[in-house]
């Protein structure tokens, strides 16, 4: 059923139908749709337009079909009403009749669609930041279990220190946690309720806008109708939150990637999340990790589409806005699947506790500890880096460690080593000097998680 058509005198090609047609995407919309036009029957019928036995007809019959839309919602899209809103109405008009005709008074498709979109929004975010807090969680668990886990870290790929695997995860818990807050920022600023702003002009009937946000959960009414039902800024800044935190999970699967190859043996992926070869019996891939690494891309090419989109459109609304919809919805998707699927990775990850402490060992990772136990003879800095980058180059040309040259090999570059450098080489007295606040040593590791889980329990 159109919602327009007494201007035309003659209907649509199929062609631009099809073209023009949304219920194939926004019948998702559809529970919002119906939130929405329950809460306008209250509005028009405090504004006078409905009488109360009307708008009680009118919201037994929503609520109704917001029942059977509830149970199978996908089977809308196979309707062939033009938009979500159109099925809505002629749903309605099926129910109560010519009754269902009058809910339209005073609204436009304009700020009615504008509303539904809010609404799903703000849903969304309360589904991710369960997602986040989920995969924060089983993060902190694998952290805690691992505690004091000597882990090599890196620099350009190349092994610069030594951390603690704990110390890894917990970067990533604070990325996810700035995740977490931009989207509880996105979610404030997005409460204003567009409903009310008609078309672009606003209502010409008296409608109370703030009692109607209110009623839909909204903090305000939006304070400007050209915007009200222009306004996307909600959608890019969400796809932003999105892009941002795949980004976040893009790096930590890139790592983990790394941390598994038959190179470096760090980690072992469980069997639930990696596959084999079609050809090569022995192979396990890290698919459920190179997946969610190639949906980054998704998710950002729905952000760079969306702001290329909306970058010239003039007020107010324009059809253009229409491809909001499917970039949103599959980018939101998206990212719920990858933190769902991240959080799985971690469930069943195993440690290789010596292969990290090897390689933590290899490529000198003690060698600023080394500089800096000079400093501490009252050698200045530079001098000292330069000493311990020959003492490398030399400990290189033997095949030794740092801690394998004997004293009189130290002495050879600067006269005032002795043995008290061995202790300083050493990795956990390495990581136990950097006890301060975001420190890799395992006293503040401990600190952290503590903090965390305090936290994430009460947050």
């Amino acid at each position: 059923m159109a919602l327009w058509g007494g201007r035309f005198t003659q209907g649509p090609d199929q062609r631009f139908k099809d073209y023009n047609d949304s219920l194939k995407f926004d019948y998702r919309l559809a529970l919002e749709d119906i939130e929405g036009s329950i809460a306008w029957a209250d509005a028009i019928y405090s504004a006078g337009v409905l009488t109360e036995q009307e708008n009680k007809d009118l919201k037994k019959a929503l609520e109704e079909l917001y029942e059977e839309v509830s149970e199978n919602l996908d089977e809308i899209a196979k309707c062939d009403d033009e938009d979500i809103h159109s099925y809505v109405e002629r749903r309605l008009i099926e129910k109560v009749g010519n009754l269902g005709k009058k809910l339209h008074t005073g609204r436009s498709r304009n700020d009615q669609v504008a509303v539904d979109l809010k609404l799903w929004c703000m849903k969304a975010c309360d589904h991710v930041l369960s997602s986040i807090d989920k995969l924060q969680k089983q993060l902190l668990k694998v952290a805690d279990e691992n505690q004091g886990s000597i882990f090599p870290g890196y620099t350009h790929l190349q092994r610069a220190q030594p951390v603690t695997f704990t110390h890894w995860i917990l970067a990533y818990i604070q990325m996810f946690e700035r995740d977490y807050l931009r989207l509880i920022n996105a979610k404030e600023l997005l409460s204003t309720c567009p409903l009310g702003s008609a078309a672009l002009a606003g209502t010409a009937y008296n409608i109370d806008r703030d009692a109607l946000a209110q009623a839909l959960g909204f903090k305000c009414a939006t304070r400007n109708s050209l915007d009200g039902v222009s306004d996307r800024d909600h959608v890019m800044e969400l796809l932003s939150c999105a892009s941002i935190s795949m980004v976040h999970l893009s790096r930590l699967a890139e790592d983990l990637i790394i941390y598994n190859s038959g190179e470096a043996k760090f980690v072992e992926l469980s069997d639930k999340v990696t596959s084999g070869s079609s050809l090569m019996p022995q192979k396990k891939n890290p698919d459920a990790l190179e997946l969610i690494r190639g949906k980054c891309g998704r998710v950002v090419g729905a952000l760079t589409g969306m702001l290329v989109t909306t970058k010239a459109l003039p007020l107010a609304y324009d059809k253009d806005l229409q491809e909001d919809k499917e970039r949103l919805f599959d980018a939101i998707d998206t990212w719920i699947d990858s933190l769902d699927m991240a959080a799985l990775v971690f469930e069943g990850i195993k440690l290789n506790k010596q292969n990290a402490i090897d390689a933590a060992k290899g490529g000198y990772s003690n060698a600023t500890e080394l500089a800096d136990y000079l400093v501490s003879k009252n050698v200045p800095f530079r001098e000292a880096h330069s000493i311990v980058g020959r003492i490398v180059l030399y400990a290189i040309s033997k095949d030794k460690a740092l801690e394998d040259l004997s004293v009189a090999e130290f002495k050879e570059y600067s006269e005032v080593i002795s043995d008290d450098v061995y202790p300083c080489l050493q990795l956990e007295n390495i990581l136990a000097k950097r006890d301060i606040i975001g420190g890799v040593a395992p006293a503040q590791s401990a600190q952290e998680i503590k903090r965390m889980k305090e936290y994430l329990e009460n947050r």
